[in-house]
């Protein structure tokens, strides 16, 4: 039985035609689907009431089950959700007053182990299928009552290990005639795979590129993000990026979580200058939100982020330190770790 969120629009004629129905059919279910968050074939009043009772034992819809909703004073919610397998996942509303950002999980848990992030903790468990993925959003917006303007893969796992899901998922959001989310409003966070963002430079969206760096060198890197600089050095990471400027002519985001003396000092401002130099990369420092996992990891002083925010605008690089939100309910940069 096939899956509908795993059914691209082309995918919805077919089976249409197969059970000799009009093709304009794809166009209705996906309206409801999609557009008003209609997920029970009954309530799809424009169908015929035999296609409503024939649908169900042809094609499923799935969405995650929530388990927990949580609400921070600042306006920012986290969900838990159980998928049919019984695998826990999380994903952070973001309310930015005249916007809302949904922050989306791409994979159970998470292989590359980054000292400073929750989901490290916990390992890859698995892959978040096409449906999974969409269904986080599409619940999410069900919930409040509203279409959500944004949407970045920031959540759990690393988006560019599970390219092939991710990048389905986007051309469904996409696409006018299913959810309709504009490109400039979606934005894929990598913690620096680089076969990933090259895949990204040649993508038929044109999609915004965010990067997880944390560390102006090798060694500094190989201690937060132990696992994926085995994998990719920094110079072929620079590499990718320059790539991927050239092709798209993207702005990049560059994300920094400044730790207290592990990256904060000014020094470091001037590496990243060097690095990145040509790239006039948009630059976001995230203080530190603390995990239960690593006690020994602590925010940056207010005094020791002034001097390395003064060391950026010296260099004349653009940034922003990013005001915090949802760390009362462990749903700030780091924190998502499907707790119970």
């Amino acid at each position: 039985m096939n899956d509908a969120l795993e059914l691209n629009f082309a995918d919805w004629e077919k089976i249409f035609l197969d059970m000799n129905e009009p093709k304009f059919r794809a166009k209705q279910v996906c309206e409801w689907i999609y557009a008003k968050k209609i997920f029970e074939y009954e309530s799809m009043t424009n169908l015929s009431k035999a296609l409503r009772e024939k649908l169900p034992g042809e094609i499923f819809i799935s969405m995650p089950i929530l388990i927990k909703q949580q609400n921070s004073r600042d306006g920012t919610r986290k969900y838990l959700w159980q998928l049919n397998d019984g695998k826990r996942i999380e994903s952070v509303l973001i309310n930015h007053g005249d916007h809302k950002t949904a922050c989306i999980s791409s994979q159970v848990g998470c292989a590359l182990g980054c000292v400073f992030c929750a989901t490290g903790t916990l390992g890859l468990s698995r892959n978040l299928t096409k449906s999974e993925i969409l269904g986080q959003f599409l619940t999410m917006e069900k919930l409040n009552s509203g279409d959500i303007n944004n949407i970045v893969f920031m959540g759990m796992g690393e988006p560019l290990l599970n390219e092939r899901n991710v990048f389905d998922a986007i051309k469904i959001l996409n696409d006018k005639r299913m959810r309709n989310l504009g490109a400039r409003h979606i934005t894929i966070s990598t913690s620096g795979i680089v076969p990933g963002i090259e895949d990204l430079a040649d993508f038929e969206i044109p999609l915004r590129l965010s990067v997880s760096l944390h560390a102006t060198n090798d060694n500094l890197r190989a201690k937060l993000m132990p696992n994926v600089s085995k994998l990719y050095s920094l110079q072929k990471l620079v590499d990718a990026l320059r790539h991927y400027k050239s092709r798209t002519g993207e702005r990049i985001t560059i994300e920094y979580a400044l730790i207290d003396r592990v990256n904060d000092d000014a020094q470091y401002a001037y590496e990243l200058a060097a690095l990145l130099d040509g790239l006039e990369p948009y630059v976001n420092l995230i203080p530190f939100n603390a995990i239960p996992s690593r006690t020994d990891l602590k925010r940056s002083s207010e005094s020791r982020i002034k001097n390395f925010c003064a060391a950026l605008r010296e260099l004349r690089i653009e940034f922003e330190l990013r005001k915090e939100k949802g760390s009362d309910i462990m749903a700030a940069c780091g924190q998502l770790a499907a707790s119970k």
